[in-house]
């Protein structure tokens, strides 16, 4: 008698979303280290779409951390429909939008000038001349992008500082793939194309969040969370 064929394996699809799904269930366990795993990888991405959003560093980092304790307080909620990472960027994209209208309903005051970006060592390298270079043109990059309006600059974040497929980036920001082309195309003309030519291989240094940072934000949420 011939042997019955195999059942059809999962799909590649399944498999891509069930590292997220097991992180999730973790979590849903109240098991710390899900909770702190999951912070670790998607910290610096949700810090930069923040701060894309808000130009702040304050801001971004203190909206990161209420999407994250919102996130979690309604983590039976995640299906599995999307990545992780996509549904908790649009938590931070809605919480960054009200931070961001509630900003603009009061009185505008002067520009805080403590709101920069603080700075961490580029990668080790003998040539002093290029590290500074380098740093120039983080800088540059970095108020550049800030000069961009909201529009313009969520998606020049999210597909080139962070790195977002078009595809991504249209079901993160919930518009067409053929806008997010159009307002790319857009934002690198007001960046002008020399600039874009010329800092494309350190964009990802870019607003860095890491160190010190990442674990100070880790740290505040797993306090709120109830954790030691």
């Amino acid at each position: 008698m011939s042997k019955q064929p195999m059942p059809a394996t999962v799909p590649a699809v399944a498999e891509s979303l069930s590292g997220d799904m097991q992180l999730v269930h973790r979590a849903l366990t109240r098991d710390p280290d899900a909770f702190r795993a999951i912070m670790k990888v998607y910290n610096q991405r949700l810090y930069r779409i923040a701060r894309g959003i808000l130009r702040n560093d304050a801001e971004a980092e203190d909206v990161v951390q209420e999407a994250y304790v919102s996130a979690f307080a309604s983590l039976a909620a995640f299906r599995g429909q999307s990545t992780l990472a996509t549904w908790l960027s649009r938590i931070v994209i809605n919480e960054a939008l009200g931070r961001l209208r509630k900003r603009r309903r009061t009185v505008e005051m002067p520009a805080d000038p403590e709101a920069r970006i603080i700075r961490f060592p580029l990668k080790s390298n003998d040539d002093p001349e290029r590290t500074m270079a380098q740093r120039q043109i983080l800088a540059l990059v970095e108020r550049a992008t800030d000069s961009l309006p909201d529009i313009y600059r969520m998606v020049f974040v999210a597909r080139v500082i962070e790195g977002l497929s078009m595809e991504e980036t249209a079901d993160l920001l919930g518009v067409r793939p053929e806008t997010v082309k159009t307002r790319l195309h857009r934002a690198r003309a007001l960046l002008r194309k020399a600039l874009d030519d010329e800092i494309g291989p350190v964009l990802l240094d870019a607003f860095p969040f890491a160190g010190r940072r990442c674990e100070r934000l880790t740290q505040a949420v797993m306090g709120r969370l109830g954790f030691e």
